[in-house]
């Protein structure tokens, strides 16, 4: 059965913006993310996803009021991610107006809460999020916003955290963020044909055509996007036009 396409803008915060760089580097500023999000959901956007990216290596929470201040601006759901440490940071999330929490530095660091979240919340509730740095036989799982290296491969990782609860895996690869050279389609490939949960591809989408292969080659089951958004390169419309015209199924509100 052919399931339907989702495109996902990404709104990357720091200090209360929306930001965007290149493999997770020299970042610039994109606009005001309750604006941003307005802007994506009258464009036809199926979700919203929130990622505070200073907030775990800063050592602080993440930024709820700008949660709520989305939550009541658009009616699409909205994930958060991004300083998710504990079932309290998860709750005042959830309770901020988001539809689910992404996990990453902290799932590495400890598994288990992975478990403690999806029993507690639902698994429709908790994304893993998943950085991944290519070696030379693999994928690397990188942690704190791409500054730390682990020895967790990507693949199994993804299928651990999806054994352990999660119900939805975010995977960025750290390699083709903010390049524009197209998606990472064999680590979604690889990550998708060992998991049983959707996954959404991060990184690397440069075009209209990047997103339309994505899905033409059954690589992921959503797409996740910024820069092309953000600076205007296209549009989540111009997007589903020609995703339709590939014959892939378009949701519709």
């Amino acid at each position: 059965m052919q399931i339907a396409t989702r495109l996902i803008p990404c709104l990357d915060l720091m200090n209360g913006r929306v930001v965007k760089g290149t493999n997770f580097r020299n970042l610039r500023d994109m606009g005001d993310p309750v604006e941003l999000a307005q802007l994506y959901q009258d464009e036809g956007a199926d979700e919203i996803i929130l990622l505070d990216i200073s907030a775990t290596n800063e050592a602080r929470g993440t930024f709820f009021h700008k949660m709520e201040a989305i939550a009541d601006t658009v009616s699409i759901p909205v994930g958060i991610g991004g300083g998710i440490r504990s079932i309290q940071d998860a709750s005042d999330a959830l309770s901020a107006g988001a539809e689910k929490v992404g996990v990453n530095s902290a799932a590495v660091a400890n598994p288990e809460i992975i478990t403690e979240l999806s029993s507690r919340f639902g698994a429709q509730c908790v994304m893993i999020s998943i950085d991944a740095a290519r070696t030379e036989s693999a994928w690397k799982v990188v942690v704190k916003s791409g500054t730390t290296d682990t020895e967790f491969d990507a693949v199994n990782w993804a299928r651990q955290a999806a054994e352990l609860g999660a119900g939805e895996v975010l995977l960025t690869s750290i390699d083709r963020d903010g390049t524009r050279d197209g998606y990472d389609l064999d680590l979604c490939k690889a990550v998708r044909e060992n998991v049983d949960v959707p996954v959404i591809a991060s990184g690397g989408a440069g075009s209209i055509e990047d997103v339309v292969n994505l899905y033409r080659e059954q690589a992921a089951d959503a797409a996740l996007l910024a820069g092309i958004l953000h600076d205007g390169t296209t549009t989540i419309g111009a997007i589903k036009q020609a995703l339709i015209e590939d014959g892939q199924l378009v949701r519709t509100r």
